[in-house]
Formats: C-alpha cells, sequence, structure tokens
C-alpha cells in the first residue's frame, strides 16, 4: 500500500511539472516560435500596418494557421521573447511572385530611425528570400548571407510552392540548407570583414514589399562542450 501511494505521489508530480511543451516547446527540445493561432512572442517592427481603402490591415497576420505577410511597406517580424546564439532554426516558406523578403539571425531590434545599423544584413545576417527560381546563385539570390556570401546552388521552388529552410549556427560557423540541400557553408572567423559579426541575437522574418507565407517555425538549440 505505502509503495501503490509513494508511486502516485511521484505521477502526481511530473504532471504538476508540466512537460516542455508547455513552455512553447516539445519533447525533443524544440521551441516552437509560431504556434498557428496568433503572434504570442512576436513584434512588428518597421511597418506595422496599412490602408486598403477605408480599413486599415496589419502587414503581419496569421491566416489559417500559416504566418502571413501583405507585403506593404518595408520592416520585420522578431521572435522577441528569446537570443539565441547556438541553434537550429527550422521554417518553412512559400513566396509569391516577384515577392523580396528575408530571414535574420543573430540580429537585434530593428529601430525604423537607424535603418541601416538595425537592419539583419547590417548589424549580423540576412538569409534572402526572393523569387529566383532557376536563376543562378549570387551575392543577393535566395539563401546567401545577403550582399556577403553566394549559396552553392539555387534548390528553391517556384513561386507558390512551399519551401523549407535550415539554418545552423555554432560559434562562427553559419550552414544553410533549402529543400535538404546544403547551400552555405562558411565560417565566419575566417572573413576580416565579418568576423567580429554576433554569434548571439534574436531571429526574425522580413517585410520587403512582397507576399509571403511562413509555418513550422522553431529552433533547437545547440549545447556547444
Amino acid at each position: 500500500m505505502r509503495r501503490l501511494q509513494l508511486l502516485l505521489c511521484s505521477v502526481l508530480v511530473l504532471t504538476c511539472a508540466g512537460t516542455p511543451g508547455d513552455a512553447g516547446g516539445d519533447a525533443d527540445g524544440k521551441i516552437i516560435l509560431f504556434n498557428g493561432k496568433n503572434l504570442d512572442g512576436w513584434l512588428a517592427e518597421g511597418a506595422k500596418d496599412y490602408k486598403d481603402g477605408d480599413k486599415l490591415k496589419d502587414v503581419w497576420f496569421v491566416k489559417d494557421g500559416l504566418l502571413d505577410c501583405d507585403g506593404k511597406g518595408f520592416g520585420f517580424l522578431r521572435y522577441a521573447k528569446q537570443e539565441f546564439a547556438d541553434f537550429h532554426f527550422h521554417l518553412e516558406y512559400r513566396l509569391q511572385p516577384k515577392c523580396n523578403s528575408g530571414v535574420g539571425i543573430r540580429t537585434v531590434a530593428f529601430d525604423p530611425k537607424k535603418s541601416k545599423d538595425s537592419r539583419p544584413s547590417y548589424a549580423c545576417y540576412e538569409i534572402q528570400l526572393y523569387d529566383d527560381f532557376g536563376k543562378e546563385p549570387t551575392k543577393l539570390s535566395t539563401g546567401s548571407l545577403y550582399r556577403y556570401v553566394a549559396p552553392s546552388s539555387n534548390p528553391q521552388k517556384a513561386a507558390g510552392e512551399w519551401n523549407t529552410m535550415d539554418i545552423e549556427c555554432v560559434g562562427p560557423k553559419i550552414k544553410i540548407q533549402i529543400n535538404g540541400e546544403k547551400i552555405i557553408d562558411f565560417d565566419q572567423s575566417t572573413d576580416e570583414k565579418l568576423k567580429k559579426n554576433p554569434i548571439k541575437g534574436y531571429v526574425c522574418v522580413q517585410n520587403h514589399g512582397g507576399k509571403v507565407a511562413f509555418k513550422n517555425l522553431w529552433v533547437r538549440e545547440i549545447k556547444v562542450k
């Protein structure tokens, strides 16, 4: 009887303690950034709304479980709850024709009054997202560390189709995959211009005048020994 009571108490303690998923994570250690219901944890910076006739609409919104951007103005949607240093960041994205967007990593809060200094592409890195299906990769193409490092290939699908992106940052090393194909394997410590870039900061997604949708955004922190 005593053993049964102890067992029941143990179960009760574990139940009350909850699971990793209770705090926006899951059993695999993922930190779920977007819950598919609202923008909890996210902060719109720069353009936040726009006029559509007599109506004022949000640039960023949630529809049918997707994180949508209407592509009006310029700005970012930053996950403001936490900064990340060493991590694996996964997301899925769908560009509309002629869309220009991006993903910021290890960045700072965006200040429109200090736009150049606080944009991810200056503060640390922006990973370019652009409707450039089938085109040769450059330092300005999809998957690039915008302006700095060109991807080795362009495996992005045509506008209107879903793509996956996986970003791994460990210390000065950055690896990027699109649709399972590695396109960036870069060590910033080997580059005189970039070696002092931050190795910790926020993640964000960009509004740069194009319609884009995101889903399944999560981060898994990497413990470095």
